[in-house]
């Protein structure tokens, strides 16, 4: 395992410099590399290669995990445990995103309504309870700000907005997008926390007008809506925590990428029986019409 390690980061640091950190001898894993490969070794590497080939794809977010069923749709018989082993050798990991803005988020907020979803975030059937939120993204012409509407269905975004500041338009524009794209028939929840733009006397009036039922979460409890928290810490860990965006546009547009080309119609889900909200949907739908 010593030696593995060494091989595969001996072009990143000096080998005698690994070598003495992990106790080994220098002559030791020389005369290991010129011995012919195990049958393990070379299996290793086989599947090493695929693992990096998935990671690729996922544009170097997957962890161990769906890279794990990555390569059991590829036919590959191997543990998670091992897909683990080989990818911390391979330095294929996941990122951290970033903390969330500092500042101020007190006050007393002008509409209160009681937390109708509870924390019920398994949900049965699309269009029942949407989940919004807000969060930040740093570019160097100043702060962007993302609102989301989540179905809890499948975890699909299914409106957003981006504007240059975080008033109660950007939160609209985003639910806005996701009343025309789903045209639901009947009452949705719609599930947020205490920020000021969901306590507005316009937020209310334009949710009493769209047939839609608000739910808010308790004072200062993120865990009451933990989806779209996931959500954004996804979103900083596979892809704004790996950007350096110049203009809002780019951080846009960078962002459509993200949900429109990745997140939505590629990106696995446990909670999906490892399907992207795309697929899952279109699977429960062919279910459900007997196909």
């Amino acid at each position: 395992m010593k030696y593995a390690f060494i091989k595969v980061h001996r072009c990143d640091f000096m080998v005698r410099s690994m070598c003495r950190i992990l106790q080994v001898h220098p002559s030791g894993f020389y005369a290991w590399i010129k011995t012919r490969f195990s049958k393990r070794a070379l299996e290793d590497q086989r599947q090493t290669e695929l693992i990096k080939q998935a990671w690729e794809e996922s544009g170097k977010v997957y962890g161990y995990r769906k890279l794990h069923d990555d390569l059991c749709e590829l036919g590959e018989r191997i543990s998670p445990n091992r897909v683990a082993r080989l990818a911390r050798l391979a330095g294929v990991s996941a990122q951290i995103g970033y903390k969330r803005r500092p500042g101020q988020y007190g006050g007393k907020p002008s509409v209160v309504v009681d937390n109708t979803l509870d924390r019920q975030f398994d949900v049965q059937e699309p269009n029942r309870f949407w989940v919004t939120d807000i969060t930040y993204i740093k570019t160097t012409e100043g702060y962007s700000y993302l609102a989301v509407v989540i179905d809890l269905y499948s975890r699909k975004i299914v409106g957003w907005s981006m504007q240059s500041r975080q008033f109660t338009e950007l939160v609209l524009q985003a639910l806005l997008m996701a009343l025309r794209r789903r045209k639901p028939t009947r009452k949705v929840v719609i599930h947020s926390d205490q920020g000021s733009q969901f306590t507005s006397i316009e937020w209310a009036s334009f949710l009493k007008s769209h047939n839609l039922e608000h739910s808010m979460s308790r004072r200062g409890n993120c865990h009451d809506n933990a989806v779209a928290e996931s959500f954004f810490n996804l979103l900083k860990r596979e892809r704004i925590r790996r950007k350096v965006y110049k203009t809002r546009e780019d951080a846009r547009q960078d962002i459509f990428d993200y949900i429109e080309m990745f997140y939505n119609p590629k990106r696995k889900h446990a909670r999906n029986a490892m399907l992207s909200p795309n697929d899952f949907e279109q699977q429960q739908k062919m279910r459900v019409q007997g196909v």
